[in-house]
């Protein structure tokens, strides 16, 4: 047997286990929920589960099936247009803020859905495959592992709309980590090198690596606690507009934001809670924020006098830092690598066409799969969003003689 013949082997087994644990897990998240739990989509950037469980499928049976599986028979045609997101190239789609309404197909039909697929890609991954359709299978696997942590953190919004305050599970908190380093991480002026590198899977928007040159700083190795930002809250820093962007002061007027998402007064007024997963959790000052959007952030490091690190800043110094725990803000747009360019057809349009009116985080968060975190993944969100685990990450600059 010759070494090529082996290495074709091994790739088809690791990436054919890799889909199937990728793919249990999806359904091993939807297991503590009721059938309606599948359903709700009260805000429009929130899907629901089912919706969740059926794109995924999708992905699959449209970029990969259908492409090369010869004589692939769709499950169900009409499920192209109801479970395509934003790819253009596919064709049309069901209107995102009215996925909840999808009441039909049911549930049981969405899980015979993933179990047909299933089926066919083990079919297809137990054969030979091509480089081209191992790339896509990758792809298709991380892409699924985004939608693990949307899915989670999809539904807490939706849980967190229920004065019931109901319990996902009960060991499922996601807020009571603490940090486990502390101080500030000096970084000398010089040029360092940023971008993905290697042969290990990455997303588009991570290629092309380059050099940037940064000034002398500091980066702090925690993250903001509760307790911390309680004292910006109690130091009126939502009612000052000089620690506001004017973007950020008009979105915390035109909503009324006074507390991170999901906090609440409890009803003696005096004490701050949070809305959990595992239900609703007093505030415990030593763990670390989260649900906070970059004009809070921005607003928080304003306040201290100090700022947000740029993704440059943050991924210079990420082998020293403690992350993973957060997704964290940065000061920084997204924005393309040098030589960017986006890929023809349907993949194309993952990453690039968003390159516009958003901020990037860096690191990962608790509800991040394991596996799908590393240092140059560029996430991206409006500045206003704050549902995913987010938080904050402080930097200062330093003069050239200190």
């Amino acid at each position: 047997m010759s070494s090529q013949t082996i290495d074709n082997q091994l790739i088809k087994s690791n990436i054919l286990q890799k889909y199937k644990i990728t793919r249990a897990y999806s359904e091993q998240l939807c297991q503590p929920l009721n059938t309606e739990d599948y359903l709700p989509q009260p805000v429009d950037f929130a899907s629901p589960p089912k919706w969740h469980l059926s794109h995924i499928t999708w992905f699959f049976e449209e970029m990969i099936l259908k492409k090369f599986s010869p004589g692939y028979q769709a499950f169900n045609e009409s499920f192209s247009f109801l479970f395509n997101s934003y790819y253009q190239t596919v064709g049309k789609r069901a209107v995102r803020a009215e996925r909840g309404a999808i009441t039909r197909p049911t549930v049981s039909e969405v899980y015979a859905y993933r179990k047909y697929v299933d089926e066919q890609m083990i079919q297809l991954l137990e054969k030979p495959i091509s480089p081209a359709l191992e790339a896509l299978v990758i792809l298709g696997i991380n892409h699924e592992q985004q939608h693990q942590e949307l899915l989670i953190t999809d539904l807490k919004h939706t849980f967190s709309l229920n004065p019931l305050h109901p319990v996902y599970k009960e060991n499922f908190d996601q807020t009571a980590d603490q940090n486990k380093t502390d101080g500030w991480i000096e970084m000398k002026e010089g040029i360092y090198e940023i971008g993905h590198h290697g042969e290990d899977f990455c997303f588009d928007n991570e290629l092309g690596r380059h050099r940037v040159f940064l000034d002398h700083y500091q980066i702090a190795n925690q993250l903001v606690t509760c307790g911390e930002y309680l004292e910006f809250i109690k130091a009126g820093g939502y009612q000052n507009f000089k620690f506001w962007l004017d973007e950020g002061w008009s979105w915390v007027m035109a909503n009324n934001i006074e507390a991170p998402l999901y906090w609440e007064k409890t009803t003696s007024g005096n004490q701050w809670s949070q809305y959990t997963l595992a239900g609703l959790k007093e505030i415990d000052p030593d763990t670390i924020l989260t649900h906070i959007s970059f004009y809070e952030a921005q607003a928080y490091a304003t306040w201290k006098n100090l700022r947000l690190p740029t993704e440059f800043e943050w991924e210079a110094a990420a082998q020293k830092l403690d992350w993973g725990k957060r997704w964290e803000w940065t000061y920084s747009a997204y924005l393309p690598y040098p030589g960017f360019k986006i890929a023809d057809g349907a993949v194309g349009e993952y990453n690039g066409k968003f390159m516009i009116s958003q901020m990037v985080l860096r690191g990962s968060s608790v509800a991040t799969p394991p596996g799908h975190e590393r240092p140059t993944y560029r996430n991206f969100f409006h500045p206003k969003y704050r549902w995913q685990y987010t938080g904050i990450r402080l930097a200062r600059s330093l003069k050239k003689n200190e």
